[in-house]
């Protein structure tokens, strides 16, 4: 999937993003945080505005379709680029985790990976900040912050490879 990214001198930047069918989505983000969605029949054709959002509301749409509040499709790895080379992702853990019924700080993740978890979602209950007595359970799910580096050596702990 290719994305044209174009600047608009004193307006912002302008991002196109081919959607199928011939189709283009076209973003504009302008300066002041407004972003204008338009679409596009086919590259060379005008576009159509489907609608303008303040900087607030778009980034919370865009925090809903990156699924930070929902995942539709059941997935053991999610990931999310927060920052250059900061990542924030969830891991689901496995019943053959080597390291479920281990606190977090007998388990020692910080010092042996480098990353911070900062939620755990335990069936229906999000445990925000989880303290160094939370255990991993099977069927949890760990938000988790790092680098791409610390995030695989997480990985490499949950499944026993490290």
């Amino acid at each position: 999937m290719d994305v044209k990214e174009s600047d608009l001198p004193g307006v912002g930047k302008k991002y196109e993003i081919e959607i199928g069918g011939g189709r283009w989505l076209v973003i504009i983000t302008h300066n002041t945080g407004m972003r204008e969605l338009h679409v596009k029949e086919s590259e060379d054709a005008d576009s159509e505005k489907l609608l303008e959002l303040p900087d607030r509301l778009a980034r919370m749409v865009g925090t809903i379709l990156e699924g930070a509040y929902f995942q539709p499709v059941e997935s053991d790895h999610v990931e999310t680029l927060l920052t250059e080379g900061t990542l924030l992702e969830w891991y689901a853990i496995e019943e053959d985790s080597p390291i479920v019924g281990e606190t977090l700080e007998s388990a020692d993740i910080g010092k042996r990976t480098g990353i911070t978890v900062v939620a755990i979602q335990r069936d229906d209950d999000v445990i925000s900040a989880p303290g160094a007595d939370e255990t991993f359970e099977a069927g949890d799910t760990f938000v988790i912050v790092g680098d791409r580096e610390s995030c695989h050596a997480f990985e490499d702990v949950l499944t026993g490879e490290e």
